[in-house]
């Protein structure tokens, strides 16, 4: 039976490795178990941390529409809790990514909207 040099193979299996991880530092870039390794790694906490954002935006639009309801103390919703319960009692199809956008932009339309919630 004759030899197989399959060297060329292993080469581009490590090329292909390579040019995954070729922003790691140190020895996450250079060695070749390392390197598989740390890219196991990379790929599990990016599957990972790509449910993780969606948490952490709806917690900073959350925030963004209590700190803009929580300054106008005269008006009738200050706590983000009663304003959200009655936009889905009266069926208002907002979500907190649109509110947070309208109470950082405008946030007088914010509570024209709140008042015209509550006269309903």
């Amino acid at each position: 039976m004759t030899r197989i040099k399959r060297g060329s193979i292993a080469r581009k299996r490590r090329t292909k490795l390579r040019l995954f991880t070729s922003g790691f530092r140190g020895a996450h870039s250079k060695l070749t178990r390392i390197m598989s390794q740390q890219k196991i790694k990379a790929l599990v906490s990016s599957h990972r941390d790509r449910d993780r954002k969606k948490r952490d935006f709806r917690g900073l639009w959350i925030s963004r529409i209590n700190a803009i309801i929580g300054q106008n103390k005269q008006e009738v919703y200050y706590i983000y809790n009663d304003l959200i319960y009655n936009m889905y009692k009266s069926q208002l199809l907002l979500n907190r990514k649109i509110v947070a956008q309208i109470a950082i932009l405008k946030g007088d339309c914010l509570f024209m909207i709140a008042n015209e919630i509550i006269k309903k």
